[in-house]
């Protein structure tokens, strides 16, 4: 190394040594397995020999970005670290944290390195199944960390966990004229909160809720209401919810959140929820308004007639955004004993219906729930949608197209069970595309219901897809895990062999379950004509059993 180098070094950490007194502005920068991360936004921290404040340059700047969440530490009380967020100019909480500080147990090593001109130890912890290895100086009697980890060493210029995941110091910086309390608004502080109640907030802060539904019943019953933006149908078994979603900024991601609990139903029933389109000359509306016949029939080879399943030149059928699976009595039959088993309250669902957003965004839309029982009682359930926002998608979906849809959510109603694979063939839908589909996916969802032993519930199936008369798409869906959801299912039946009905395996489903779409890939479709054909060899009927296949598919494309 050069002389020049080697006095420049020393230089620097003699004059470092020296003005240990002064108040710094350390910058660090990210690194994912090695790779530096741009960021517009990176942590700061200022810090003496007495306080040291962490956050993000622009909580050191005006004006910055809300919620902003710094931590503060004062020697005068160590054990303590301040947890202070502003959610706006006037709206702000407080809390203390006098645990983290000193929770982690380092182990120092005899390794060194420089950064910055400075000598740094090596100190090793482990939180939560992460090795953290963290890089400090001890001689200047600061306190400073990118993350309250480790703070209590030194100053600490490096954050590395799992070694793949680096916060390091880029910069120090003097700054004579700040200190890191001036940076704390004392009059914004009268807010303090315990620390979970502080965690919650925080968390709840980063997303948007949107509530759909609170304690809903969904019950059969000739005695039901509506209201200016609850509507219900099918003897109440079906609910529609009309709603102006806020917009949703691209890129985020959008959840789907269902809870469930019996109000008197004491069987496992299907559950589902889907958009309802309005953009054609008759909608699913027209059907729960004034009846399932103003829907377009399709008449299968055996002559019955199903009504609003598909896509036709006049008519939009219904989107599913969720399919889910009432357990057996859960919550309204807890009372029945088993030893040693513990029964939960309540089913939740939560599904991700990020490929639906340009469909939600900005829109007034009516979203129904659906689910199938004859019980005065029936079910009660909540819902709503939260959407997160995240600096890229995995689904970069522009264009939705329903094609398919014959879970019979009208069935209280008289909307035929879907029967409709007794002919070999299926069905196939004929449709036009009115401009290219890049990356097109169909979006399928499928479950076999019916029958007792035999049926198609408990029989696995497969199931075909055609486009344009090639196969495309082929599989058996079965659920063989549902024995894990026994405690969801109080009022489920036991069996001599020393299952409960429960614990079956099913043609993908489970009693207390969603089930989960499949993606399949069709390439990049052109405008024009197109078809898209299901094929299940559904199961004959044995006495009054049937089996039938609800199945549902959307076209989705760049």
């Amino acid at each position: 190394m050069k002389l020049k180098s080697i006095l420049l070094i020393i230089f620097c950490i003699q004059a470092i040594v020296l003005d240990a007194q002064e108040t710094y502005k350390i910058t660090y920068e990210r690194f994912s397995n090695g790779k530096k991360v741009e960021e517009n936004n990176p942590i700061q921290v200022i810090a003496n020999t007495k306080e040291t404040i962490i956050g993000k340059q622009q909580s050191f700047n005006s004006p910055t970005n809300y919620p902003d969440e710094m931590f503060y530490y004062s020697k005068t009380n160590p054990s303590i670290i301040s947890m202070i967020t502003q959610f706006d100019p006037t709206n702000s909480i407080i809390t203390n944290d006098s645990v983290s500080f000193n929770k982690s147990v380092f182990t120092i090593s005899k390794e060194t390195k420089r950064i910055l001109g400075l000598r740094c130890k090596k100190a090793t912890t482990n939180i939560n199944s992460n090795t953290i290895d963290v890089w400090f100086v001890d001689n200047m009697e600061l306190n400073a960390s990118p993350t309250m980890i480790g703070m209590n060493l030194g100053f600490v210029l490096e954050f590395t966990r799992n070694n793949n995941s680096t916060i390091r110091a880029s910069k120090i910086e003097r700054e004579k004229d700040l200190i890191p309390s001036q940076f704390i608004q004392k009059e914004l502080l009268q807010n303090r909160v315990d620390l979970l109640t502080y965690k919650d907030i925080i968390w709840k802060s980063k997303f948007v809720d949107i509530p759909l539904l609170s304690h809903q019943q969904v019950n059969f019953s000739k005695d039901f209401s509506s209201n200016d933006s609850i509507y219900r149908f099918a003897n109440g078994t079906v609910v529609v919810r009309k709603i102006k979603i806020p917009q949703i900024k691209v890129g985020s991601q959008v959840f789907l959140n269902v809870s469930q609990q019996s109000n008197g139903d004491a069987y496992d029933r299907t559950g589902s929820v889907f958009l309802i389109p309005r953009d054609s000359k008759i909608t699913f509306m027209d059907g729960l308004q004034k009846g399932i016949n103003e829907l377009p029939i399709y008449t299968s080879a055996n002559n019955k007639k199903y009504q609003g399943y598909f896509l036709t030149e006049n008519y939009s059928p219904t989107i599913e955004l969720m399919r889910f699976f009432t357990p057996f009595g859960i919550n309204k039959f807890n009372h029945i004993q088993l030893k040693n088993q513990t029964w939960e309250t309540e089913a939740k669902y939560r599904q991700e219906i990020t490929e639906f957003q340009g469909l939600l965004s900005d829109q007034e839309v009516l979203i129904g729930f659906f689910i199938g029982n004859y019980d005065q009682g029936g079910h009660i359930i909540s819902a709503n949608i939260s959407v997160h926002p995240s600096g890229s998608t995995t689904m970069p979906i522009k264009k939705v197209l329903p094609i398919f849809n014959t879970a019979n959510v009208m069935e209280m109603a008289g909307q035929e069970y879907p029967t409709l694979f007794e002919n070999p063939n299926g069905f196939t839908v004929e449709f036009t595309l009115k401009e290219d589909y890049n990356n097109a996916k169909l979006r399928f969802t499928t479950t076999g219901h019916g029958g007792w032993e035999n049926g198609d519930e408990f029989v696995p199936k497969e199931n075909s897809i055609f486009l344009d008369g090639q196969k495309v798409f082929n599989i058996v869906p079965w659920r063989q895990d549902c024995g894990s959801y026994r405690a969801y299912n109080p009022a489920s039946g036991n069996f001599d062999n020393g299952l409960s009905s429960s614990d079956y395996s099913r043609s993908n489903w489970c009693p207390g379950t969603i089930t989960n779409p499949y993606f399949i890939d069709l390439g990049n479709l052109k405008a024009g004509k197109h078809s898209i054909q299901v094929k299940i060899p559904q199961g004959k009927p044995e006495g009054n059993s049937f089996s039938y296949w609800n199945v549902s598919g959307a076209l989705l494309g760049e």
